[in-house]
């Protein structure tokens, strides 16, 4: 029992590090790379650092978007996926086992095939510089609906929605009053995981925003874009964009244990 915690701590601590590293960087001054030992306290410019960054790129800017931007899609795939999956799992329509395989084969398209035609359509819909742009081709995913499907097949009872349908639910009541509840611990897991997938995501962004209206990612790129490299800069950016992932762990991590625990005390 020992061991495994020590591994735990061992595990938690190298992962951890790099982040606390970071911070310890970012509160320095580019001299402090070249020390030996390196420093492993935080030093006293991390607010002058990050002042630097808001003056170097419009940073601020590029968090609203980067929020607004995962949030939107986060919630959307979940919902949107949430709703395919009960199709699949347990509705029952023609064609509905192609269907499947055709969305779960679209995850062996590589994304970058995509770029051209997509971005020649933001032209034509006059979206290109907009967060449009990032939001709309992204609010469902293939990933999302396979994940859901093979959670409701199995956590969702049809015996349940039999008797819903007994007493008068429609469809979309099912959906709303009994599989929502059933799919949460999934979705909050799939909420984040995309929220994740879509916060670091660089190439569409960088394709097709404008410099003066970038996510974060973006916004780090241009940070360590210099003709001499400035990591105390780049890594004070680095910092604060992390910040927004760790409070979403911070903020939903207990939702979701508690809801996977409630759904294993349920069965």
């Amino acid at each position: 029992m020992r061991l495994r915690y020590l591994t735990l701590i061992a595990v938690a601590f190298f992962s951890a590090f790099p982040l606390y590293y970071s911070v310890v960087v970012a509160s320095r001054h580019n001299s402090a790379l070249a020390q030996v030992p390196p420093p492993l306290v935080p030093g006293g410019n991390f607010f002058a650092n990050v002042a630097r960054v808001f003056d170097t790129v419009p940073f601020a800017l590029a968090l609203v978007n980067s929020v607004i931007v995962a949030g939107s899609i986060a919630v959307a795939v979940m919902f949107f996926s949430t709703l395919a999956g009960f199709a699949f799992a347990k509705l029952k329509f023609r064609g509905r086992n192609a269907l499947l395989v055709i969305t779960v084969a679209t995850m062996m398209v590589p994304t970058q095939l995509g770029i051209i035609p997509l971005y020649m359509l933001m032209v034509k819909l006059e979206w290109t510089g907009t967060n449009y742009a990032l939001i709309a081709p992204a609010l469902v995913n293939a990933f999302g609906v396979f994940f859901m499907t093979q959670f409701l097949t199995r956590a969702l009872p049809t015996e349940l929605l039999e008797a819903g349908r007994v007493d008068g639910c429609t469809t979309w009541g099912l959906f709303w009053h009994v599989v929502l509840p059933t799919a949460r611990p999934a979705a909050a897991v799939l909420g984040m995981l995309t929220f994740m997938s879509a916060w670091n995501d660089y190439f569409w962004p960088l394709v097709v925003l404008s410099p003066d209206n970038p996510t974060v990612q973006v916004a780090l790129s241009t940070l360590a874009s210099g003709y001499v490299n400035d990591y105390v800069l780049g890594l004070t950016g680095t910092a604060i964009g992390t910040l927004p992932l760790v409070a979403v762990f911070a903020l939903f991590g207990k939702q979701i244990i508690g809801g996977i625990m409630q759904g294993a005390i349920k069965g």
